[in-house]
């Protein structure tokens, strides 16, 4: 039976309070050239039906046959999944009536996927960290796309996308709030990225997630769970589950019970709607697909893969802590991006990564996201935040300075060093020119010396005075002692 929620996480109804129970199965486009068994282009985008074979289109006589390197980011994933890889797995055909995959089923696997069980550790907060199960990743062809506001009487299909491979990697229900499914997704999405199986793109509908939701009571066996299907974004994930866990507490509430189906969200009404009752396994018929033969590979074949995977999420973020000394929550933001984790020790290499770290995090990611851009966008390389670093480190600059310093580098490029010199930015350590600021902000000020003899606190404010008179130019360690000398405290 699936772990209890910590009571923290219990939903309040109006009869006591309800746990929820999330699984989920990533779709997860698997980056390569081309299609799962055909040529074709895998391309996002192109004009409609401008990346469809003859495969594709289901002609007769047209075979299936498969693509090494669909198969090669399978077991890679599974390997990040730290998963069971199986050496043999079969594909079967899933009947269905889709009206965008032409040979009328969709060649998937069932009972012998290519990757059987796995874990992933996902931290949900700085304090929190949970792991959650997978049950499998299965490969699967991804179906066409039906438009139907093209035409008021007629639908339009476009195969681009049929025949695309898919990573369908299926958790355990492990998940207790919208909070630890978000951060699950998130944690997979950069998996993915790291290894390179996935761009991870949900805009474009390279990861989609079908979420299975339920509620109980605490303590009792599991619900009947809903699926809402295809929701696109890791917000809208967090809000169908909430919205979902709600509708159901409040039938179970008023007397009903869940039909198990399978539902959509709607962000815009913020509500999940039925679209049909939920198959079961029985209702696709599976069968070995008689066109192509089970899947075989042998271990050394799989030790070759992993021998050339990078150093993954939690490894890196292990070795963060340890090498650089930095605090777990930090090493985790840093780690998100591969990108953003490689810039970071660009910047740190030889100086106080402790230093490094903070002005990624706090300044560089911060002006990221404002800008809405990514690492690779960034006006400010590696190279020059190192700079910047170090000029802080040398007492050359100020952290305040600094944060000019930054501003100019990234709105008017340079070398920090060069802009310090020629602008006259360098921090003043020249104690005789403090002493001199200090003693007039002291004579100007004579009853709120007193005030800071009496508390000692207010010695922030005459070191704020000191630096505002010096331009932030003085050394505020010089100032502080200087201050604590004159004024007794």
């Amino acid at each position: 039976m699936a772990t209890q929620a910590a009571p923290t996480k219990f939903i309040k109804g109006a009869t006591g309070d309800w746990e929820v129970v999330i699984g989920m199965e990533i779709h997860a486009q698997v980056t390569s050239n081309a299609k799962l068994f055909s040529g074709a282009s895998a391309e996002f985008g192109g004009a409609p039906n401008d990346h469809v074979s003859l495969v594709d289109a289901a002609m007769p006589g047209m075979l299936p046959v498969i693509n090494e390197e669909c198969v090669k980011q399978a077991i890679r994933t599974g390997l990040g999944l730290e998963a069971k890889i199986n050496l043999r797995s079969v594909f079967d055909r899933k009947n269905y009536f889709y009206p965008d995959l032409p040979q009328g089923y969709q060649i998937s696997q069932y009972k012998y996927p290519i990757v059987g069980e796995g874990e992933v550790i996902v931290d949900v907060s700085p304090t929190e960290r949970i792991m959650v199960g997978i049950e499998r990743l299965h490969l699967e062809q991804d179906a066409g796309k039906s438009l139907h506001d093209l035409s008021a009487t007629e639908s339009h299909v476009d195969l681009n996308r049929s025949g695309v491979a898919l990573m369908e990697i299926v958790s355990k229900p492990d998940m207790r709030s919208a909070e630890e499914a978000r951060a699950y997704v998130s944690k997979l999405r950069t998996i993915l990225r790291y290894i390179g199986s996935c761009d991870g793109n949900m805009e474009q509908g390279s990861l989609r997630a079908d979420v299975n939701v339920s509620v109980r009571k605490p303590g009792d066996p599991l619900g009947t769970r809903c699926e809402i299907k295809n929701v696109n974004s890791i917000r809208f994930i967090g809000q169908a589950i909430e919205v979902e866990a709600r509708r159901q507490i409040g039938i179970l509430e008023d007397g009903g019970s869940i039909e198990q189906e399978t539902r959509l969200f709607d962000p815009s009404k913020g509500e999940t709607r039925s679209m049909r009752s939920k198959e079961e396994a029985h209702d696709y018929r599976y069968f070995p697909d008689p066109d192509l033969l089970p899947l075989e590979f042998d271990q050394p074949y799989v030790d070759a893969l992993k021998a050339q995977l990078p150093e993954l999420p939690d490894a890196k973020r292990a070795r963060f802590i340890e090498q650089y000394g930095l605090p777990p929550y930090d090493a985790g933001v840093l780690v998100m991006e591969r990108a953003a984790a490689d810039y970071f020790e660009e910047t740190a290499k030889g100086r106080d990564a402790k230093l490094a770290a903070n002005w990624v995090i706090n300044e560089l990611f911060g002006r990221l996201n404002k800008e809405g851009l990514d690492v690779a966008s960034s006006p400010v390389s590696s190279k020059a935040l190192g700079a910047i670093v170090d000029l802080i480190s040398q007492s050359v600059i100020s952290g305040k300075i600094a944060k000019d310093l930054f501003e100019i580098v990234w709105t008017e490029g340079g070398d920090p060093k060069e802009i310090v010199e020629a602008r006259g930015m360098k921090q003043v350590t020249d104690t005789g020119a403090i002493e001199a600021a200090v003693d007039a902000v002291i004579a100007a000020n004579p009853d709120k010396v007193d005030q800071a003899k009496a508390k000692p606190t207010m010695l922030g404010w005459f070191v704020g005075q000191v630096m505002k008179q010096t331009g932030g130019k003085a050394n505020p360690q010089a100032v502080n002692e200087l201050l604590k000398h004159k004024l007794g405290v």
